[in-house]
C-alpha cells in the first residue's frame, strides 16, 4: 500500500472533488483516478461514489478516513523520531475562521516564532465546517474557531473561553443618537457586518426574528480588520466579537453599545482530530492558547 495513495485518498475525501485535489497535489486529474482505483483495487472496496462532478465518501470510505489518517501520523512520527528531542523543528498547520486570524493569531505566533523559531507554520482561513473536513483529511493540525460548543467523538477540544459578540460605533457618536438605544431603532442605523456564515451573525438573525425584526447591512464584507477600521471612520455600526474591538474600546475609540436584545455569547475553541499524534509543536501551541486566554 503507497503512501502516496494514501495520502491522495485524503485530498480527495477533504475536498470532495478530484480535480482540486490534483490542484492540490500537483497531479494530473487522471492520476489522481489512478491512485484511488489502486487503493481500492488493495483493499477491495469502493472508498467513493462519484455523483456529478462532486465524489462522496461510501461508508467503508468513511471508516478509512481513520485507518488512514493513523498511518499518515505514524509516518510523520518516523520521519522526526531521530531528531534531538530538545530542539523543536517540523510544521504547525492552522485552520482559523476569519476573526480569530485577524485578532487572535498574530499574537500568539509572534510568542510562538520566538519559542519556536524553526517550527514552519501555515495558516490556512475557513469557515468552521470546511476547516473540520480539512483536519478530517490532514491537511491541518489544529481548527481554531469562534462558533457554538462543537461536540463530537471524533475531536479532541485542547481549549475553549466563552466570547461576548457586541454591537460597537464609533465613540464620539454613543453620547448623542446612539446612548440607551432599543434594539427597534438600532435596526434604523446603518451597519456594517461579516459576510454570512459566521455563527454570531446566525444567532443575532434568530433573535431578530423572535421580534420580527431584520438587518440589512449597507455593506457585507469577509475581513474583520476592514469592518474596524470603517466604523472607526464613523461609516455606521457593526457587530462583532469583543475580542476583534477590545484595544479600541479600552482607548474609547470605539463604544458598546447596550440594546434590550439578549447578549449573544460564543465560544473561542482550539481542537484537533482524536486521530491526530500530538506532536511538540502542537504541544506548546496549545500552552501557548491556554495562557494567552487566562
Amino acid at each position: 500500500m503507497e503512501l502516496r495513495n494514501i495520502n491522495t485518498f485524503l485530498k480527495v475525501a477533504g475536498t470532495q472533488n478530484f480535480s482540486k485535489a490534483a490542484e492540490q497535489l500537483g497531479y494530473s486529474q487522471s492520476a489522481v483516478t489512478v491512485q484511488i482505483q489502486q487503493l481500492e483495487k488493495e483493499l477491495q472496496t469502493q472508498l467513493f461514489e462519484r455523483i456529478g462532478k462532486r465524489v462522496y465518501l461510501t461508508e467503508k470510505g468513511q471508516e478509512f478516513v481513520s485507518y488512514a489518517n493513523d498511518i499518515m501520523r505514524v509516518t510523520d512520527n518516523a520521519k522526526f523520531f531521530a531528531r534531538q528531542n530538545n530542539v523543536l523543528e517540523g510544521t504547525l498547520r492552522i485552520g482559523g475562521v476569519e476573526s480569530i486570524c485577524t485578532a487572535l493569531l498574530p499574537d500568539l505566533l509572534l510568542k510562538f516564532y520566538q519559542i519556536c523559531p524553526n517550527v514552519q507554520v501555515t495558516i490556512k482561513s475557513g469557515a468552521t465546517d470546511e476547516l473540520m473536513e480539512m483536519a478530517k483529511s490532514n491537511e491541518i493540525d489544529f481548527v481554531y474557531t469562534l462558533d457554538k460548543k462543537i461536540i463530537g467523538k471524533e475531536w479532541n477540544r485542547a481549549v475553549l473561553t466563552e466570547e461576548e459578540i457586541v454591537f460597537v460605533t464609533l465613540a464620539d457618536k454613543v453620547k448623542s443618537s446612539y446612548d440607551g438605544i432599543s434594539i427597534q431603532q438600532l435596526m434604523q442605523k446603518p451597519f456594517i457586518l461579516t459576510e454570512r456564515g459566521a455563527a454570531y451573525q446566525y444567532e443575532l438573525e434568530r433573535l431578530l426574528s423572535e421580534k420580527d425584526l431584520e438587518i440589512n447591512p449597507i455593506l457585507e464584507i469577509g475581513n474583520t480588520e476592514t469592518i474596524i477600521n470603517l466604523v472607526k471612520r464613523g461609516m455606521g455600526v457593526s457587530f462583532l466579537p469583543q475580542f476583534t474591538v477590545q484595544k479600541e474600546l479600552e482607548k474609547h475609540v470605539l463604544s458598546e453599545i447596550k440594546t434590550n436584545l439578549p447578549s449573544v455569547k460564543m465560544y473561542s475553541q482550539l481542537f484537533y482530530h482524536k486521530n491526530k499524534w500530538m506532536t511538540k509543536q502542537m504541544k506548546k501551541f496549545i500552552e501557548l492558547v491556554k495562557n494567552f486566554h487566562i
